[in-house]
């Protein structure tokens, strides 16, 4: 590959901003490129990692093997009946670009996932979701390269095994796919959904009545913007932990133990907020070394400067462990830490 580069520096390839450098690095931005990048990293047995907008990684300081960085690009439409539309997006378009985009053309569903950061490639890996929506419930299918085989293949929402903020190519087969483009099946008729209440409630705060899909994405950007900091100025990935799902029981038992218990009915148990658990801990606004947790939101974790990955995760390693004293209940991090 002519664009093969070396002892790469990723701190502008990940939120976090920390220092990492990967030992081989290649920009693909068509399927022949990503084909003959996966060949050859075949060809050398190098582990492969693809980097989108790095906004769901916790670099450590040396990667081995071969970094792709998805730039695969492009969006098409093509009409489903009156009411609904199929939108195709490559890969290494950014998320929240393409859905501005998307409510430009009068495709709807997706709003509530606004200013989301990273690329439409790593977006059903992690089945992102924000104030009362996952991106399965707008999703129709995907196309990826298989790097065991060389294969293309098509998967459908059933065979991408979606749970909360997970996939098939998070937690099943992790690195086997390469996602190359992302299709959804939207709808031309603006139909809000509104079932988170604090976006219920900013809405009515702003006597806005009747509001419309772009009303919607205004006031998601606006929230996201209040509560989480920009990583061009504090490194992040954004939510750290998961919010834990327990059963009903235990639930029944830490509202009896904590009056405020910040939760909701989820499935057969209940869903508690992590970021108030880890605000009860004491943790939220704390820094240790040069990492921290964000004073307006103790669910991110920030890099306050000359951070690395091995201090991050002693920090999280903390807080997952006194979450689990005061609560009986164990946090599971969202991004995906690399190598593990």
């Amino acid at each position: 590959m002519d664009n093969l580069v070396h002892n790469q520096d990723l701190r502008q390839h990940n939120s976090f901003g920390f220092a990492a450098s990967a030992e081989n690095f290649v920009r693909v931005e068509t399927l022949e490129q990503l084909q003959a990048a996966v060949a050859q990293a075949g060809d050398n047995g190098w582990p492969v990692l693809v980097l989108g907008g790095g906004s769901n990684l916790v670099l450590r300081e040396r990667i081995p093997g071969l970094v792709i960085q998805m730039a695969i690009g492009g969006r098409r439409a093509e009409p489903v009946g009156d009411d609904e539309v199929r939108v195709t997006l490559g890969a290494g378009e950014i998320w929240h670009q393409s859905l501005d985009w998307m409510l430009d053309q009068g495709y709807f569903g997706l709003e509530n996932l606004a200013l989301i950061p990273g690329t439409v490639g790593a977006a059903p890996m992690q089945n992102i979701g924000a104030y009362g929506v996952e991106l399965e419930q707008g999703f129709d299918s995907l196309r990826a390269l298989d790097i065991h085989t060389g294969e293309l293949r098509v998967f459908s929402r059933e065979d991408c095994c979606f749970g909360y903020r997970d996939s098939r190519f998070k937690s099943i087969e992790p690195g086997r796919y390469i996602i190359i483009d992302v299709t959804f099946r939207l709808s031309l008729q603006p139909r809000p959904l509104l079932r988170y209440q604090a976006l219920v409630d900013e809405l009515q705060a702003r006597g806005i009545a009747d509001p419309q899909p772009r009303d919607v994405f205004r006031v998601v950007c606006d929230i996201r913007r209040a509560k989480l900091p920009d990583p061009a100025d504090i490194g992040n990935a954004g939510s750290f932990f998961k919010n834990p799902l327990v059963s009903r029981a235990h639930y029944d038992e830490l509202a009896q133990q904590f009056p405020r218990l910040v939760a909701y009915p989820a499935g057969e148990g209940y869903k508690l907020a992590a970021g108030w658990l880890i605000e009860q801990c004491g943790w939220k606004g704390r820094a240790q070394g040069a990492v921290g947790v964000y004073e307006r939101q103790a669910l991110v974790l920030v890099n306050l400067g000359a951070g690395t990955a091995t201090e991050l995760m002693l920090l999280a390693g903390e807080i997952v462990q006194s979450v689990v004293e005061r609560f009986g209940v164990e946090l599971e991090m969202e991004p995906r830490l690399y190598p593990a």
